[in-house]
This record gives C-alpha cells, sequence and structure tokens, in this order.
C-alpha cells in the first residue's frame, strides 16, 4: 500500500522576512541550481542512476556518493569508471571527494573536473570509523589547519566552485565544525556549506540544532545548506525555517521516495500510486542493469528493494523473497505478480 502524504505548503518565511521560497533558484559560485532542494551525498548508494532519479524528480542538484581522493590517485578502475560516472541527464551535478592529504587532493579534484561535473564537495563530517581513522572526514574539525589545506588545495586542483558538507563539531557542545565552517568560506574560498547541525559522536540520532546553522548563516557570505534528520518533506521545510538556511538537503528522505523532491517543488499534491511505486521500482532495476551489468546488479540492487517493496505494503516472506532472488528478471516477475493482486486495483 502507497504511504499516504499530506500536501506540502509551499511559500516564503515569515512575513517580513525576505525568506525565499524552496522553488527559487540560487547560485554555487557561477553555477545556477534552478531550485533549493538538494540529494544529499549517500555513501555506497549516490551513483549516476540515483542522481538523475533525483533530478527528474525535481531536485535543483544531486551530489554523489563520496569518492576517496587516494583511489582516483592510485588509478582504481572501479572508481574511475563507475563512481565518477556521470550522466549528461544529471547537470549540474556535484561529485564528493574525501581525504586528508593537500597534494593528493589536488590531483584528485583535477581528474573530477575532467569527468565534466559542475561543483566538488569535500566530505569533512562522515563519522564512520574506517574513514576518521585516515584522518578524513569528521577527523578534519581536529585538524582545522590542514582541513584548509585540503580546500584550497581541491579548488586549485579542480578550477571549480568547491562546498564542504561538514557536521557541527566532534562531541556534544562542540562547535569546531562550525569555526571551521568559518575559516573555510573566508580563508580557503569555498562556494558553500552543507551544515548538519549534529556532532559526529552521535551519528544520526539527537535532534538537530538548527540554531547552529542560523549562526552560520550570519558569519558567512556564501550560501548555507542545512543538512541531517531530514526524513520528509514535512521534515524539511521545518529545518528551512528553523534554521535560516539557503537551502535543504536530504539523504535518508529520498531513499525509495524520490517523490519528496516533487513535494518540495510544487510538483506533486498527492503520494504516488502503487502503480508509480511499481514504475520507479522498474526504472531503477533496467538502470542497474546498464550501470553495473546483471550478475553485479542482481547483488547491488537488493539494498534498493526494501524502499519500494515496503511502500507497496509487501512484507514479511513476500518483502524477504526480493532478498533472494539471484537475477533481475526474478525481481520483475515478483513485482508483476504482486501489482496483479486484486487489493492493488483499489489502492
Amino acid at each position: 500500500m502507497s504511504e499516504t502524504r499530506r500536501p506540502v505548503p509551499l511559500g516564503p518565511g515569515p512575513k517580513g522576512t525576505g525568506r525565499p521560497h524552496l522553488t527559487e533558484p540560487f547560485s554555487i559560485g557561477p553555477v545556477r541550481i534552478e531550485n533549493r532542494v538538494l540529494l544529499a551525498p549517500l555513501a555506497g548508494i549516490g551513483n549516476w542512476f540515483v542522481r538523475l532519479q533525483a533530478r527528474r524528480h525535481g531536485a535543483g542538484l544531486a551530489v554523489s556518493e563520496m569518492v576517496s581522493s587516494y583511489a582516483i590517485a592510485h588509478g582504481n578502475q572501479r572508481t574511475l569508471e563507475e563512481m565518477l560516472r556521470i550522466h549528461p541527464g544529471e547537470h549540474p551535478v556535484s561529485i564528493q571527494l574525501f581525504g586528508p592529504d593537500p597534494e593528493v587532493m589536488r590531483g584528485a579534484a583535477a581528474t573530477v573536473a575532467e569527468t565534466g561535473a559542475d561543483i566538488l564537495d569535500l566530505n569533512m563530517g562522515c563519522p564512520v570509523p574506517k574513514v576518521c581513522k585516515t584522518g578524513a572526514g569528521a577527523a578534519l574539525l581536529a585538524d582545522p589547519d590542514r582541513a584548509v589545506a585540503v580546500a584550497r588545495a581541491a579548488a586549485e586542483g579542480s578550477r571549480l566552485p568547491v562546498t564542504v558538507k561538514i557536521r557541527s563539531g566532534l562531541e556534544p557542545g562542540d562547535t569546531s565544525g562550525l569555526e571551521l565552517a568559518v575559516r573555510l568560506a573566508e580563508e580557503a574560498g569555498v562556494s558553500a556549506i552543507a551544515f548538519h547541525p549534529r556532532p559526529a559522536s552521535t551519528h544520526h540520532r539527537g535532534r538537530p540544532d538548527y540554531g547552529l546553522v542560523r549562526e552560520l548563516r550570519s558569519r558567512v557570505a556564501v550560501p548555507v545548506i542545512v543538512s541531517g534528520g531530514l526524513d520528509s518533506a514535512e521534515s524539511a521545510l521545518r529545518a528551512f525555517d528553523a534554521s535560516g538556511a539557503d537551502a535543504v538537503m536530504l539523504a535518508r528522505g529520498a531513499l525509495g521516495y524520490p517523490w519528496v523532491f516533487e513535494e518540495l517543488t510544487g510538483r506533486r499534491k498527492r503520494p504516488p500510486t502503487s502503480e508509480e511505486i511499481a514504475a520507479e521500482l522498474e526504472w531503477v532495476l533496467e538502470r542497474g542493469v546498464r550501470h553495473w551489468g546483471p550478475e553485479r546488479a542482481s547483488r547491488n540492487l537488493r539494498k534498493f528493494y526494501p524502499w519500494y517493496v515496503e511502500r507497496l505494503g509487501i512484507t514479511g516472506p513476500e518483502a524477504d523473497a526480493y532478498q533472494r532472488t539471484e537475477s533481475v528478471d526474478e525481481v520483475r516477475a515478483l513485482l508483476a505478480e504482486a501489482v496483479s493482486e486484486p487489493q492493488f486495483a483499489t489502492l
């Protein structure tokens, strides 16, 4: 059964505040973004067809999954051919890199520019230990001079607008991320900051402090994009209003529900039908095969199935069957059988 969602009211901020509509364009450096609703980088997920899907449904910009600057420097084939693959229909597009070494970042950034990316994003907020132990991600909050050097190198190597996605700090009460964000704007010349106002140690737990976003917005002259905790159109609107940010960036709220971009940009007033959900999963299957080939797609797409089948009301053993499939054609057969059931005719 498709999920019921209330229509999302669109409009400016409170009267007299001069707050923009989410549907208004803005700029990141010289790059014009058609609206203020963005897809966040999704580690291990945000490849070209996931980004293209978000753009199809109305996202003004989509950011890639994070890509290792070292993997690019070492010429890793899968990184170069898959993770840096850009579809012509997704421009403008941003590629996110991570890494702690300025010189390695400089070379990797040049490679990203050669792929045709419009914007280069740097990850300075990932709390995952295997990233932090290399000195990258949120670990850079503890080494602000290095972080500024990495951002400068990225700009010099790519000649693209550079943005940074960053956490508010490492531990509760720590605002090192906010202070670093100010330095990145003033000293490294970054073109925008995507700010997740929760400390790295809490990962995705706890309530985001949107007051910190508002403070950052008052201290820098570049766009500030609020992220973190935006799991629906309603929560994105609340964050936009509470934070005073220039734009919103959704991650988990878009998984299996690209219609959230339509809701936030005024293109959709009702939830998707079961037929629309099934058709969207079919679209994903086709692009997955195109990206990975049939054999790898049958494995890699398994993480996608729950996002769609649960919205179709498929649970229990019937949902588990999707995870046991050995080919994409088996998934298509299961999907066709499910949507042919009489109960779907009434959804």
